[in-house]
This record gives C-alpha cells, structure tokens and sequence, in this order.
C-alpha cells in the first residue's frame, strides 16, 4: 500500500514538473504567487491573511492543473475540432478566469489598505523632510 502512494506521489510531483516546464501560465501563476508571499511580508500580513493567500495559491494552482489536465486529455482522445470540444475547453479555461478574478479581489482587500498605508508614511516622511541638508 505504501508503495502503491509512493507511486501515486512521484507521478503527482511529475504532473507538477511537466506542468511548470511546458505550461506558460502554470509558470506565470508560480511569479504572482511568490510576488503575493513576498508582498505579505514586506507589508507584514497577518498570519490569518497568509493562510488565506496559501490557500489561494493551492486552488489556483490545482485548477490550472485541472484545466491543464482537460485539455491535453481532450487533445489525445479527439484531434479535430467540434463544438462540443471547444466548449469543454471553454468552460474548464472558465474555471480558472473565475477563480482567478476571486482571488485577484480577494488580494486587493488584503494587500491594498497595507499598501496605501505605507505610500501614506512615505508622503508624510517627504512632507517632514522635503529637502535634504546641503541643497
């Protein structure tokens, strides 16, 4: 049974690799999360909010795999075009612009207030300071 998940687990960490290597926006999702973690401890996030950006990552993540997933099975069972495949890749792309839209919200709720607080210290550091000594 162990191996049996090891087995399971290798092709998943496959998966994931195939994905990053060939997928352009499995690769861009990969940047805006890590500028999202990055973003959080720059304006100091709280632990809650991290979890919700994590999770975020997970799903969006998994729902590109998904999608990824559909159309390149798609793909190997039917190489021409028909409606009814056009739709199938519509609707899971669908998934992903939706759940992407919701998180982008989502993100600006957390980072936007953090980040017009500190363009708000910064402009009142400059009104404090407005020339430097010596000019």
């Amino acid at each position: 049974m162990i191996r049996k998940h090891a087995f399971s687990f290798k092709n998943a960490i496959a998966g994931i690799v195939w994905a990053f290597k060939t997928q352009s926006n499995f690769k861009i999702h990969l940047v805006i999360s890590l500028v999202a973690i990055t973003g959080g401890f720059i304006l100091h996030i709280s632990y809650s909010e991290f979890l919700v950006i994590l999770t975020l990552i997970g799903i969006g993540l998994a729902i590109e795999a998904l999608n990824t997933a559909i159309e390149e099975a798609i793909d190997a069972i039917h190489k021409d075009w028909t409606e009814e495949i056009k739709i199938a890749k519509d609707v899971s792309a669908a998934a992903m612009l939706t759940f992407a839209i919701t998180a982008f919200i989502i993100a600006c709720i957390i980072f936007i207030p953090r980040i017009l607080g500190l363009l708000n210290l910064i402009i009142n550091f400059i009104q404090l300071n407005p020339e430097p000594p010596g000019f």
